[in-house]
C-alpha cells in the first residue's frame, strides 16, 4: 500500500525557484498549496495536485485567510517552503526607506508570517524550508537590504530550529548562488559574466537544482538548523569587495 501524499505549502511558487519546489514535488506525487501574489501564467505539469492561493505574506490577515483554506481543504501541513522574496539594490546612503521596508517586509517578515500562521497546522515530523542567499551569509556592497534580509532569515532559522525540535519540527536554510530566474534576469551581460566568472562551476543555477536540494533537505530526519549551500562553489571563493 502507498503512502498518503504528503501536503507542501510553497511561497512564490507561481515562477522561478519556488515553481520548480512545486514541479519536483508534484513529479513525486505530493499535494502542494502554491501561495503567491497571482496565479501561474503557464500550467503546471500536474496541475491536480496543486492547488493555487493568492496570498500576500507581507499582510498578516491574507496569510490568515489562505492557511484557513489549507486547513479546510487537508487538515495538515508537512512542509512549508518560504521562496517568495523581491530584490532591491542599493548601498545604504542611497537606498530608500520604501524599498528596504519592502525587501525586509517580504524576504524576513513574510517569512516569519508564514512560519507562524502555518506551525499550529504542521504535522509531528514535518519540517520548514528557509531560502537565503549567499549575500545573507558574506557581505556584498550594493545589497544592504537583501543582504540584511536575508542574514535575518539565517537568524529565524537557527531560533525557530532551535524553538520547534521539540514539537518534532525541522527548520533548516537553503542557500542558492546565483540562479537564472526574473529576480537575476535583468543584469547586464557584463554583470553577469563578472559573477559567473567567480563561480567556480562556471556557470549559473537552474532553478530545478536548487528545488531539488530543498525537497532533500525538506525530508531530511536528522537535520535541524542546518545551512546549505547550493551555489556552485561560489560562497567558497566569495570575498566581497567592491563593484
Amino acid at each position: 500500500m502507498s503512502p498518503a501524499p504528503k501536503v507542501w505549502i510553497v511561497t512564490g511558487g507561481s515562477r522561478g525557484i519556488g515553481r520548480a519546489v512545486v514541479e519536483t514535488v508534484t513529479a513525486r506525487g505530493d499535494q502542494v498549496v502554491s501561495l503567491a501574489r497571482g496565479v501561474s501564467t503557464t500550467p503546471f505539469t500536474h496541475p491536480a495536485q496543486v492547488l493555487e492561493l493568492k496570498a500576500d505574506i507581507t499582510d498578516s490577515e491574507s496569510v490568515a485567510g489562505a492557511l484557513s483554506t489549507v486547513k479546510e481543504e487537508y487538515g495538515g501541513v508537512d512542509a512549508l517552503i518560504n521562496v517568495a522574496g523581491v530584490h532591491r539594490g542599493g548601498r545604504v546612503d542611497d537606498l530608500s526607506r520604501e524599498a528596504w521596508d519592502l525587501v525586509l517586509g517580504t524576504n524576513l517578515t513574510g517569512a516569519f508570517e508564514m512560519c507562524k500562521a502555518t506551525v499550529p497546522i504542521l504535522r509531528p515530523g514535518s519540517s520548514i524550508v528557509n531560502v537565503g542567499a549567499v549575500v545573507g551569509l558574506r557581505g556584498f556592497p550594493g545589497d544592504v537590504a537583501y543582504g540584511s534580509a536575508k542574514a535575518g532569515l539565517s537568524g529565524l532559522t537557527q531560533v525557530l530550529a532551535a524553538e520547534l525540535a521539540p514539537r518534532d519540527i525541522r527548520v533548516n536554510l537553503v542557500v542558492p548562488g546565483f540562479v537564472d530566474t526574473d529576480m537575476t534576469s535583468g543584469l547586464s551581460d557584463r554583470a553577469r559574466a563578472r559573477i559567473v566568472s567567480s563561480i567556480p562551476a562556471g556557470r549559473t543555477g537552474r532553478p530545478e537544482e536548487i528545488a531539488q536540494v530543498i525537497v532533500d533537505v525538506a525530508g531530511s530526519t536528522y537535520m535541524y538548523g542546518a545551512t546549505v549551500p547550493v551555489d556552485g562553489g561560489l560562497l567558497g571563493s566569495f570575498s566581497g569587495g567592491n563593484r
